[in-house]
């Protein structure tokens, strides 16, 4: 008998296989098998439907069915799904869900321990039981609903409720969250709650951890996952509730490999699933509260904070008139941090630049230290002493010669990183602990958790963070706040950079004053009259959207319009931009497709490739995917260059 098997490889379609009744019971849609493949075995699953090609081709047999697990008829749909969402080969997303036949080998039995405890009984205000009942009254088929509520107003306790309720149904959930540095926190507060720990999923357990999960998740053993955007693509038994934790952070779309939006996926597949969706956010994404608005979206707000501590209040210091003497920090702003200071107060300081510099000129022949391989200056890191490149990982020392001079180059450094900020504060506060808190420095799982449990035990005074300490975490003591340079520009090529800045911002306030009557955000700005700025002072975030919305209308923007961003990347600027040209020409003869481009990507060489961009625009309500594919999928590309298609673009560097 012939059946189709989909296998984890960049392909679009299943190849077809033959398999004997007497040998192998029935195969059905989802099961799991183990089928050769070139020289190898590789694991597959049978899909829906035998393509035909036309060919004579020698099938060959299924070796193996896996028993005890398979895909279900829900997950094929959403895999399915996806592929024609994003243009991705159906493969590359089932290869996000199986990983390869390793997964399958010497499965250990023992499954995940939950080391139970009793749990803290919470007892929720009356602004969140009004907020639980609501999301409750939803039902439990498919809907969409918004848990909006300022910093601090306890909207994790509202869903945790929600949840329970499910588990003692013997349904699952899955938690997404945007950064996997909030599992720590995140999953002590599970365990506090619940009593047990949350089986945690990201790119950075072991194989054996993602072995039981996965089996147990399928099993329906496991109940509830805490995980990244790849948790989506896990084969839940019996999903009953998925919630998206910050939804509207810029770190559910998946930049690199298979592109895609986390969020919008994980609406999708609540949908295939016919299971509620609960999107929870401080501020929400322009394209959420464009469905709230128009009725698409159930919204529910906590308005207070939990116990009802206030907002911190606002500073804004003037760099223009205010001296720095060659420091980052004013003398102003160190007036009032001492006075927190001398309360006992935790400190965060602010920065959203990794490294120590993130320019170096030579005093004498004016050169710039630019990476090799990409169209970016280098940024210094002290801590190695290395020159360093944030989008290849380039490293190198600073040594260079110098054009004018017979000496090496005699560098000068131009903005300041989070570790020249603490180094500053070393000779300001020499008495006092001081931590950096950045994606550079919790790399390593053991040094992260350590970090992250003396800063809310208050065993660090004073900590120096980039934009990952602005997501969800809960520092006791932190009621002073100083964002060193409040930089609201978009660097002219990200139509949604107003947006993130007021979502950033106001995330970051609501770290401090948690716990406190007196708390207080600083921002050093060389911009005071900014508009952003204004935005973010006013505190009034939908009069904000219910602008932004207006302007993305007037400008036929997302929301209003459906933008698809192709990349034509080479080795070559000429075979990047004539590639992007031909490709354009076979793309203009399709219906109801507005072409904009070719034009340079603002980051126009990155690891080692030329790139040149194409932008798709078509109406919001045209899904023109499959058009588009049929297209792309026939396209004759030389080998020189390659494609890489974004639907629904963050950002255009």
């Amino acid at each position: 008998m012939e059946v189709p098997i989909l296998l984890p490889k960049i392909f679009n379609y299943p190849f077809t296989y033959t398999y004997n009744p007497k040998k192998i019971k029935k195969l059905n849609q989802g099961d799991l098998v183990i089928v050769p493949f070139g020289k190898s075995k590789e694991i597959g699953v049978v899909w829906d439907k035998i393509i035909k090609t036309g060919k004579k081709i020698k099938l060959k047999p299924v070796e193996k069915k896996i028993t005890n697990v398979k895909l279900n008829m829900k997950l094929i749909k959403f895999i399915n799904w996806f592929s024609i969402y994003n243009l991705v080969p159906k493969g590359m997303i089932l290869k996000m869900c199986l990983g390869n036949l390793k997964n399958f080998e010497k499965i250990n039995k023992k499954l995940l321990v939950d080391n139970k405890h009793k749990p803290i009984q919470y007892h929720l205000n009356f602004e969140q039981k009004i907020a639980l009942k609501k999301l409750k009254s939803t039902g439990d088929k498919f809907n969409v609903s918004v848990l909006i509520g300022i910093t601090g107003s306890g909207k994790t306790l509202v869903y945790f409720e929600r949840i329970k309720k499910l588990i003692k149904e013997n349904k699952q959930a899955l938690i997404l969250i945007p950064e996997i540095f909030l599992t720590t926190q995140f999953q002590n507060r599970f365990k506090l709650f619940f009593g047990y720990e949350p089986a945690i999923w990201h790119s950075k357990i072991s194989l054996n951890k993602k072995k039981n999960i996965w089996h147990s998740v399928a099993e329906n053993k496991t109940k509830i996952v805490l995980g990244a955007r790849s948790s989506l693509f896990l084969p839940f038994k019996n999903l009953g509730l998925i919630v998206v934790d910050e939804e509207h952070d810029s770190s559910y779309k998946q930049e690199e490999s298979v592109i895609y939006n986390a969020r919008d996926m994980a609406i999708s597949r609540a949908s295939i699933e016919n299971i509620p969706i609960h999107l929870v956010t401080s501020v929400p994404s322009v394209e959420t509260y464009n469905n709230i608005q128009n009725k698409k979206y159930n919204v529910t707000k906590l308005k207070k904070r939990y116990e009802n501590f206030p907002l911190p209040k606002t500073k804004v210091v003037n760099l223009n008139i205010k001296k720095l003497n060659k420091n980052s920090i004013s003398t102003e702003t160190i007036e009032v941090v001492r006075e927190y200071l001398k309360q006992e107060n935790q400190i965060l300081f602010f920065l959203n630049r990794r490294g120590y510099s993130p320019f170096l000129i030579c005093k004498n022949c004016g050169v710039r230290q630019v990476c090799p391989n990409c169209s970016i200056y280098l940024t210094y890191h002290k801590l190695s002493n290395k020159i360093i490149c944030h989008h290849c990982g380039y490293k190198n020392n600073t040594k260079k010669n110098c054009k004018n001079i017979n000496t090496l180059c005699d560098f000068s450094m131009y903005g300041p990183g989070v570790e020249k900020v603490f180094e500053e504060l070393q000779k300001i506060f020499p008495e006092k602990n001081i931590k950096i808190f950045s994606s550079d420095y919790l790399i390593k799982k053991k040094y992260s958790e350590s970090l992250i449990n003396q800063a809310s035990e208050k065993k660090i005074d004073i900590l120096v963070g980039t934009q990952m300490i602005s997501k969800g975490f809960n520092f006791p003591k932190l009621n002073c706040i100083v964002v060193v340079d409040a930089d609201f520009s978009g660097k002219g090529y990200d139509l949604r950079a107003t947006e993130k800045n007021i979502q950033l911002y106001n995330q970051l306030s609501g770290r401090a004053g948690r716990f406190s009557k007196d708390s207080i955000i600083i921002y050093q700005t060389i911009n005071p009259d900014h508009q952003v700025l204004k935005d973010i002072l006013e505190n009034n975030p939908e009069k904000f959207l219910a602008n932004e919305l207006m302007i993305r209308k007037e400008n036929n923007l997302p929301p209003y319009s459906r933008l698809i961003s192709l990349i034509i990347s080479s080795a070559s600027k000429e075979n990047s931009y004539q590639g992007a040209i031909e490709i354009k020409k076979k793309i203009e003869k399709l219906n109801n497709l507005q072409i904009l481009g070719p034009v340079d990507s603002p980051i126009f060489k990155r690891k080692k490739k030329y790139r040149t961009r194409l932008l798709v625009r078509s109406e919001s309500r045209y899904m023109c995917q499959k058009q588009l594919s049929r297209v792309l999928e026939n396209l004759k590309i030389s080998s020189k260059i390659k494609l890489t298609v974004d639907v629904d673009p963050i950002n255009f560097t």
